[in-house]
């Protein structure tokens, strides 16, 4: 917050004055198990949990539970004066019993030593504790979340409570360096929808990070986050993340969906790629997959099933642009346009005859530069390096290593164009051998 110079103190507990108005800085841990008074100063037990109402923004600290746990009574914060070492109720209008099957966030189980994903530095840490801003007003005031604490010190916190006064706790703790999150910059993972409701994550944040990023995320995450998270992703990313992760991992994903969801997919995906993966499941899966696809991308991810994995022809993709040597840099522009894969994957446009043999190939920034009357037969290089659908993947690899390649045709036993090796997949290639 602006202005606020954070100290260690007891606690760190900073109380803060703000237009007249008392705050406080507070850590989780060490709320929870604060002794709770009466109105009359008589103990009447300590603070088991602290509640969040999901779909509240700005988040705020709707209840602090204690008592039996048979019975516990809740409250809000606002009817609570903070003494150094306890709460004491300052009324008890608002004073009910309380259920742990309320649909609420509950800070000590569902988010201590939980999983979640740091969305600003776009990784999976686990939560030690949690910094609260009690702010006082004329109304009561509130207590708000500030920051998720994934470092030591929180865990250094946890460790020594009851062990020695709070203020050495602290004292101990902020020797410690501190690894804190804003809590605006946290995401929380709904792993069991049915048990209890949890904050979303915000989906069309993560829809934003980088599919090699989300790969790393769904990796570092236990299996039920992993699919919550896989599960929640459009179509689009998640193909694209799909292809990210590691194989073995890949097909975990795919068993963990619906036959319908899997193949909406891996429609989505590379049909190399698409193909591999179906490849490493069951066979009764793989058909109930390629059963919900549509036909022609059914067609295309079939006719790859029939090549080795290890082969040209099991790496290569069949969408690419090919055209005649008779036709134009403007009429190849409008292929382009009209190109409804992943258009990042092409870098060149190939040239074909009647027969569909390959003759040639014009690089993309030759094409772009041309004029738009210019032929491709004019613009195209006729030295190229392809290679027959047969070869192995090592030759492959060694083929780009050699003439440094961001793509290569692929022909058949006549020469006919039948698919374009991308880069990614050689990278995915060198990657599985590593």
């Amino acid at each position: 917050m602006p202005g606020m110079a954070v100290a260690e103190g007891k606690i760190r507990e900073q109380r803060l004055r703000s237009n007249g108005r008392e705050s406080l800085l507070i850590y989780l841990s060490l709320l929870l198990g604060m002794p709770v008074l009466d109105v009359n100063g008589n103990r009447i037990g300590r603070v088991r949990e602290v509640t969040i109402t999901p779909g509240i923004t700005p988040p705020v600290v709707s209840a602090l539970v204690w008592g039996p746990k048979a019975k516990p009574q809740a409250a809000p914060p606002s009817s609570f004066q903070h003494l150094p070492d306890s709460l004491r109720l300052a009324h008890t209008d608002q004073v009910r019993s309380f259920s742990y099957s309320e649909p609420l966030l509950m800070l000590d189980r569902d988010l201590l030593d939980q999983q979640i994903i740091d969305v600003h530095g776009r990784k999976v840490v686990r939560v030690n504790d949690i910094t609260l801003f009690w702010q006082v007003s004329e109304a009561g005031g509130d207590l708000r979340p500030l920051e998720v604490e994934a470092g030591t010190r929180g865990a250094i916190r946890r460790l020594l409570k009851g062990l020695a006064p709070r203020h050495m706790i602290e004292q101990i703790a902020a020797k410690t360096p501190s690894t804190v999150i804003p809590w605006d910059f946290v995401d929380l993972i709904e792993a069991d929808p049915a048990r209890r409701v949890r904050l979303k994550i915000s989906h069309d944040r993560l829809s934003t990070f980088h599919p090699s990023d989300l790969a790393d995320i769904l990796e570092d995450l236990a299996p039920a986050e992993r699919t919550a998270i896989f599960t929640a992703l459009d179509e689009e990313v998640a193909a694209e993340t799909l292809e990210e992760v590691e194989p073995k991992l890949q097909k975990q994903l795919v068993e963990s969906l619906d036959h319908e969801r899997a193949a909406d997919i891996m429609e989505e995906m590379d049909p190399s790629a698409a193909a591999d993966l179906l490849g490493e499941l069951r066979r009764e899966q793989s058909e109930a997959i390629l059963e919900e696809m549509e036909p022609e991308e059914r067609q295309e991810v079939q006719d790859l099933l029939e090549f080795s994995e290890n082969s040209a022809a099991g790496r290569m993709t069949p969408q690419y642009i090919a055209a005649t040597a008779d036709t134009t840099a403007e009429q190849a522009v409008g292929l382009l346009r009209s190109f409804d894969d992943d258009p990042e994957t092409v870098t060149a446009v190939y040239l074909v005859d009647a027969a569909g043999v390959l003759t040639g190939l014009v690089p993309l920034p030759r094409l772009l530069l041309s004029p738009p009357d210019a032929t491709l037969g004019t613009l195209a290089e006729t030295h190229f390096v392809s290679c027959p659908q047969t070869m192995h993947d090592r030759q492959v690899a060694e083929l780009f290593d050699r003439y440094n390649l961001y793509a290569l045709p692929v022909v058949d036993e006549h020469g006919v164009l039948v698919g374009v090796i991308n880069a990614d997949q050689v990278i995915a290639f060198l990657r599985e051998q590593a």
